[in-house]
């Protein structure tokens, strides 16, 4: 997923609140700077969750230092004694993958935890440079940044200027209320007969379109429809208006914790990839192309699978559904023709 292909839509109460604490501590050429401050942490502990309003439960969990993977990184990195993390929150933030926190002024979300437990292993201080969605690349290009974790898709394009290591499915998906007895399974004629709302002019719409263009040679109904912000969106689902909402799935995960509980709850009926039916998309650590840093990022991430850490991240922000097996460097991407 990215800014071009696809958007989270936030309903006006959290994009206000989020604004007003990424004024906080914001800068003012669009860039925050390190102003933000990562989670506190104790010897060999990592805190994540921390301070994210509901939207996540706080653990702390133990990761080493590694000297092996410290070894791998570019000499000039590990005389920093800082990974200099690029982040494209600004404005507005994005639960659950990256927002300032309810202290206003902790940078939190899945995409700064990942950073910090990855700065643990090699032994650096996170600094986190929290910016606007073009110069978090910007950031990336004159080296002000060492990697942007920022919920940033593998594609082809990118490939020319970046060095990627994946951590995450790039995934859209359909939200239901819990009661509902949909399911999607990825295909067209799961959806037949159903009003599904999804976002004007996004990467999911044209998923969207696709199916309903197939349903219909099949001689099957798929309704769309167009809601200009996420309430009138939840008020229609929660009121039987529509069926299911085609978003992308870590705001639906956000989502979810926050009315589970209630009468409104909600649930992921499936996921799809965002890339399309014949690609998984793929989220990856992204660098400065031949920096020498895409091999120890791969390195320290699969190192968090293989000791459970991984899941426990993704669990924590209710992400466990795009949960990747390994960290692979530069994967195949989103092609050329649809980057």
């Amino acid at each position: 997923m990215s800014r071009f292909r696809t958007r989270f839509l936030l309903s006006a109460a959290v994009a206000s609140s989020l604004a007003l604490g990424l004024t906080a501590c914001g800068g003012g050429d669009g860039d925050s700077g390190s102003a933000a401050p990562a989670a506190a942490t104790a010897k060999d502990g990592v805190v994540i969750g921390a301070v994210s309003n509901g939207a996540a439960k706080p653990a702390t969990l133990t990761v080493p230092v590694n000297a092996a993977l410290r070894a791998e990184l570019p000499k000039s990195v590990t005389d920093s004694g800082q990974l200099v993390i690029g982040l494209g929150f600004l404005q507005g933030g994005a639960p659950p993958i990256g927002f300032v926190g309810d202290d206003q002024k902790t940078v939190t979300g899945s995409e700064p935890d990942l950073a910090r437990l990855i700065a643990q292993e090699f032994g650096l201080k996170p600094v986190f440079h929290n910016a606007t969605w073009d110069n978090l690349f910007v950031g990336i290009d004159s080296g002000k940044t060492d990697v942007g974790f920022s919920n940033i898709t593998d594609t082809e394009q990118r490939k020319e200027k970046y060095d990627f290591a994946s951590y995450r499915q790039d995934n859209l998906g359909l939200e239901v209320l819990k009661k509902s007895k949909v399911t999607f399974d990825g295909t067209a004629d799961s959806l037949a007969g159903l009003t599904i709302a999804v976002g004007s002019g996004t990467n999911q719409e044209k998923i969207l379109l696709e199916f309903q263009k197939e349903l219909k040679a099949k001689g099957k109904k798929l309704t769309i429809k167009y809601y200009q912000e996420s309430n009138s969106t939840y008020l229609a689902l929660t009121s039987g208006k529509i069926d299911g909402y085609f978003a992308p799935n870590p705001g639906i995960a956000y989502h979810i914790v926050q009315t589970a509980g209630k009468p409104q709850a909600t649930r992921s009926a499936g996921k799809y990839s965002g890339a399309g039916a014949t690609l998984q998309g793929l989220i990856c650590a992204t660098t400065k192309k031949d920096d020498g840093l895409a091999k120890p990022l791969a390195d320290a991430i699969n190192l968090l699978i293989k000791d459970g850490q991984y899941a426990k991240w993704l669990a924590t922000w209710n992400l466990a559904n795009e949960a990747v097996p390994s960290s692979q460097i530069n994967p195949p991407g989103l092609p050329l023709d649809n980057s």
